[in-house]
């Protein structure tokens, strides 16, 4: 069975089901040493970058991803020891690609003067840009930046990139996963790159995707992480309770086949769950129910890397209303007069 889902760049992602989509992907949770929360500005009325950074420190959040470069934020994020991951634009893909220069000034620009007190995790060359027209230009725009970083003696900061869960072609069971023939000629050097540095490949997880397009065949509790989930998928005498942990162990799998073997890790750049816009199962219940099970779960690993805390991106920290129409407006955490949409408490990730 192939089972749509859409990402939140918009993008068609099919996974590949063999029985049923309820059969697709799960997990089991407890907490992790950080949980990061993405910082999207995609909104006309959202708070200045100096309140954003001192809500993140008063909820005990950690470390903030951040989808291309803004000044003003990196201003204010001096001296807050949050863990930072900063990502390209991907219109700017082609230059980062295609000159070594721009790659420099890019450096130079963006990180290079604050690197003294702005704790850089990762520099993320392109979101969800594998398949597709722009794929190519991905390895080629991370050397580039890797260079220019080695070059500003910032040669402890890694460079990676994200995926959405569109690189799998095979989904079904977990220990099947695989990535598409689309996707691999761009993932497999990409793979053997972040291997190499001992680096971590980004990944985009949405559960909620898959129960809105088939909650028929895939149980909300399963898809919520709940703790009352039945098993939903048993792989080789493996057990799924959880979506989460079922996708998380696919994109593994599928990385193990591409050359990455055990030791190249996962982030989670990217999860979360709308609690409005109309979608399928979009409500403050069921957001407050995944993003609490998910932050309490993570630090546990997932059946193929049990006991390994999965570094976690919830997205977002605020409802943005300049995105489309739709659910995509409603994952923030918070509106933008910093009241809560609903409470997350960050602290559980150490239980």
């Amino acid at each position: 069975m192939v089972l749509p889902l859409r990402s939140m760049a918009g993008k068609t992602i099919t996974l590949v089901a063999a029985a049923c989509s309820l059969l697709l992907f799960s997990s089991s949770l407890s907490g992790v040493e950080a949980i990061g929360v993405n910082y999207g500005m995609i909104g006309s009325d959202l708070p200045s970058p100096d309140k954003v950074v001192a809500l993140y420190k008063s909820r005990n959040i950690t470390d903030v991803r951040l989808f291309h470069p803004d000044t003003s934020v990196l201003e204010a994020l001096r001296g807050s020891g949050l863990g930072v991951v900063l990502g390209t634009l991907n219109q700017h893909l082609a230059p980062l690609a295609t000159d070594a220069a721009f790659a420099a000034s890019w450096i130079q620009s963006y990180v290079q003067p604050f690197a003294g007190s702005v704790r850089f995790r990762y520099i993320n060359a392109g979101n969800e840009v594998i398949p597709g027209e722009s794929a190519a230009l991905v390895l080629p725009a991370m050397q580039n930046l890797e260079a220019a970083l080695r070059e500003a003696g910032l040669s402890s900061v890694p460079v990676t990139t994200a995926v959405a869960t569109s690189v799998l072609g095979s989904s079904y069971p977990p220990s099947q996963g695989a990535f598409s023939e689309a996707a691999l000629p761009a993932v497999e050097p990409i793979l053997s790159f972040l291997k190499s540095r001992g680096t971590p490949l980004l990944v985009n997880v949405y559960p909620y995707f898959a129960y809105s397009a088939d909650p028929s065949s895939v149980p909300l509790d399963y898809a919520l992480l709940s703790s009352s989930a039945s098993v939903a998928v048993t792989d080789n005498g493996v057990e799924y309770a959880n979506l989460f942990d079922a996708i998380l162990d696919a994109v593994y799998a599928a990385v193990e086949k591409a050359g990455g073997g055990e030791s190249l890790e996962l982030v989670v750049s990217e999860t979360g769950w709308p609690s409005g816009g109309g979608g399928y199962g979009a409500s403050v219940e069921n957001a407050a129910a995944y993003v609490n099970n998910l932050v309490r779960h993570v630090g546990r690993g997932t059946p193929r890397r049990p006991g390994k805390a999965v570094e976690t991106y919830i997205f977002a920290i605020f409802n943005e209303n300049q995105k489309p129409e739709g659910v995509e407006r409603y994952f923030g955490l918070f509106q933008p007069d910093m009241s809560e949409v609903y409470h997350v408490d960050f602290t559980a990730t150490s239980s």
